[in-house]
């Protein structure tokens, strides 16, 4: 441990710390703790054994880590920003095994947030300052709130299905993510009411629909989607009421609103998709290419970004 950084004022009783990790003031590690590589423990910082921390992690002032808590790989935690592991606690009673609540690697907890026990933070998430997560967090989430809830995916473009003052002209808008686009169709409107049609297999989407499904009562809190397919294509259309839907192929991320039963999403293979923030009217039909099969889906982000990082071989 030549190379690890303790501040003359900060205690360091661990032996597995990484080279380059700086520990300053008041800032205390114990025994059993694991801290990576070129990490940044600040002033008044407290990492209890059994907690682990990845490389490259900067933790500032006021943060206790217990033991059951990982961070992983480029990690940042707000000032004060909180961590529980232990959902029942009372005085001198001790879990034969606390929890395992893990930041995923390159996510941010804002300062003053709450992080309660055994909860997953999913890879590249945002977790707002003051909010309270009470439930797992998806890849690249950005949330908010007490309960912390869904406002946004990280680093994704953005489009709507509605303009502020016209209706579009029928047409296509490319997301830059895969061949994942919207597509706007023409609306015909007299006394009897309004019509949209649109013919698959065409330019909207390639495909010819064998299975469709809706989706409607859902919980504004609730996160629905959240997978890629290998083969099986989507098209999705918000019949009535409003959701969002992120879409993601690994190295961009786009997301849209769905508002208008004008304008349909397709969603093509080995692109991540994930629907949130249905309002109390949203029904959101889905058209899709293939019957369903279980062994078509990845569900697991961190399985997709494997698949993508081989090529899509398998």
């Amino acid at each position: 441990m030549d190379d690890v950084f303790v501040h003359e004022q900060g205690i360091c009783e661990s032996d597995q710390i990484g080279s380059g990790t700086r520990i300053w003031a008041f800032a205390h590690v114990l025994p059993g703790a694991r801290v990576g590589a070129d990490c940044n423990i600040c002033d008044g910082v407290f990492i209890e054994g059994g907690a682990t921390v990845g490389d490259r992690v900067t933790i500032k002032s006021g943060v206790q880590l217990w033991e059951g808590v990982v961070l992983e790989d480029d990690v940042f935690v707000g000032p004060n920003a909180t961590f529980t592991n232990d959902p029942f606690p009372r005085s001198r009673k001790w879990l034969d095994e606390y929890p395992k609540t893990v930041v995923g690697h390159g996510a941010s907890i804002g300062a003053n947030a709450t992080i309660l026990p055994g909860v997953e933070i999913g890879r590249g998430a945002m977790v707002g300052a003051g909010a309270v997560v009470t439930r797992p967090v998806p890849p690249n989430a950005i949330v908010s709130g007490n309960p912390a809830r869904i406002h946004g995916y990280a680093d994704a473009s953005a489009s709507s299905s509605k303009p502020t003052v016209a209706a579009p002209a029928p047409g296509r808008e490319m997301l830059g993510v895969g061949d994942a686009h919207l597509e706007r169709f023409a609306e015909f409107s007299d006394l009897r009411g309004r019509l949209t049609a649109g013919e698959l297999p065409g330019e909207a989407a390639p495909f010819e629909p064998r299975r469709w499904f809706l989706v409607y009562d859902v919980p504004s809190r609730e996160v629905r989607g959240e997978h890629a397919h290998r083969v099986c294509h989507q098209f999705l259309i918000c019949v009535s009421g409003q959701v969002r839907v992120a879409v993601d192929d690994g190295e961009n991320r786009g997301d849209v609103v769905l508002d208008a039963p004008t304008v349909g999403l397709y969603v093509p293979p080995r692109v991540w998709a994930s629907q949130y923030r249905y309002d109390p009217s949203a029904v959101l039909l889905v058209l899709a290419s293939h019957p369903y099969d279980p062994g078509d889906y990845i569900r697991e982000y961190d399985s997709f970004l494997g698949e993508v990082a081989a090529g899509w071989e398998a």
